[in-house]
């Protein structure tokens, strides 16, 4: 048995911090203690041990895919390329959130095909051990899409799925309540003018409300048989909360009103937020910003949706929150919580008999700086 001591180590459990040591074996804690160790170890010299990151929502494999308008990359590059960026950022565990459903108003419409490509790809790299995080699936199902529910049965016929989220992006309600910031971001996004992405919106919103009304609940059906858990998205209203309930949602991602979270809260959803809307401090799109639920005790779960490194950083940022109880209760956002929320048990915290998942951070005045991470003992990164 291969023994690794970390010692002189500031220690984040899931309820405490402290200055002391780790013995991990075989891809296994084995022992965590104050003070110093039973024998000499590798010093820290003070620096952070966290346990790694699970990330169950970010999209950014489709920025290193398409990193720029028209510009189709390698599968197998974007795939490595991401995912060293992802273990680079901390995440041992990361939920590839790849979308399911483009509709003909899409700015990529040809995308969608590719998820295959993607799934392929990430499956062959883990199962060759090219991968330095683990990597799980998180389907994001646009519901007012055509070619949605087939999509869907198509994927699972292939690949394994541990997560479904509901999304429906059409314009004029959930993110997109207001049309300027539909604009703003789609416009940015496709580069057409104002007129052309009224015309869009004019013709989503014209298809929208029927599709959904037909696709949602065999969505939701699909993921029962399969026993997926499943995650809403965007929920704006009470009325939205309990309908996402009622179809068995145990995930509540990025809630837009605080009567939403409050309601998911209520309801005994976990609640997600996004990162980059708490180091930006707001939302890109003008929904409540990610502080205001950390500070009424509402928020559970970090996501660095299209900005990896924003995971960490945006813990330590809510560290000194009212409502998140610390350090510990910052790092468990990221961690322990959403490892939880989707039934992996054995990682997400400092603990005897827990995954040697580990980070070791360091500060640089008061933004933290990964400086080396392991996946079950093994250094990624």
């Amino acid at each position: 048995m291969s023994v690794r001591i970390f010692s002189n180590a500031e220690i984040v459990t899931a309820e405490d911090r402290f200055r002391g040591y780790a013995v991990v074996a075989d891809g296994r804690i084995l022992e965590v203690g104050a003070g110093r160790p039973p024998e000499a170890g590798e010093d820290f010299g003070g620096d952070f041990l966290l346990p790694g990151l699970v990330e169950i929502h970010t999209d950014h494999l489709e920025a290193h895919y398409m990193p720029r308008p028209k510009v189709e990359w390698s599968a197998v590059s974007a795939v490595l390329s991401y995912d060293a960026q992802i273990a680079a950022s901390g995440i041992t565990t990361v939920f590839d959130s790849l979308r399911i459903g483009i509709d003909e108003h899409e700015i990529r419409v040809g995308f969608g095909a590719r998820v295959f490509d993607f799934a392929a790809t990430i499956e062959e790299a883990g199962r060759n051990g090219n991968l330095r995080a683990e990597h799980l699936t998180h389907l994001r199902c646009e519901v007012p899409a055509p070619n949605v529910v087939p999509s869907l049965k198509d994927f699972l016929e292939r690949f394994p799925v541990q997560l479904i989220s509901l999304m429906d992006h059409t314009p004029g309600q959930r993110q997109f309540r207001d049309l300027e910031k539909y604009f703003i971001y789609y416009g940015g996004k496709s580069g057409k003018g104002r007129d052309d992405v009224m015309e869009v919106v004019r013709r989503r919103q014209g298809v929208g409300a029927e599709r959904a009304a037909a696709n949602r609940p065999a969505i939701v059906a699909i993921a029962q048989q399969h026993g997926i858990k499943l995650a809403s998205h965007d929920d704006t209203t009470v009325e939205e909360v309990e309908a996402s309930v009622a179809e068995g949602v145990t995930v509540a991602e990025f809630p837009t009103t605080l009567e939403s979270a409050i309601a998911s809260r209520e309801a005994g959803m976990a609640t997600v937020m996004g990162a980059p809307n708490v180091v930006r401090g707001g939302s890109h799109s003008g929904n409540v910003a990610a502080s205001r639920l950390a500070d009424a005790g509402l928020l559970d779960i970090l996501s660095s949706d299209y900005v990896p490194a924003s995971l960490l950083l945006g813990a330590f940022q809510l560290a000194d929150c009212p409502g998140i109880a610390g350090l510990p209760g910052a790092i468990n956002l990221v961690s322990r919580t959403p490892a939880l929320a989707l039934g992996l048990n054995d990682r997400g915290e400092i603990a005897p008999g827990k995954r040697a998942d580990l980070i070791r951070v360091g500060m640089m005045g008061d933004q933290p700086v990964i400086r080396e991470v392991w996946r079950m003992g093994r250094r990624v990164a």
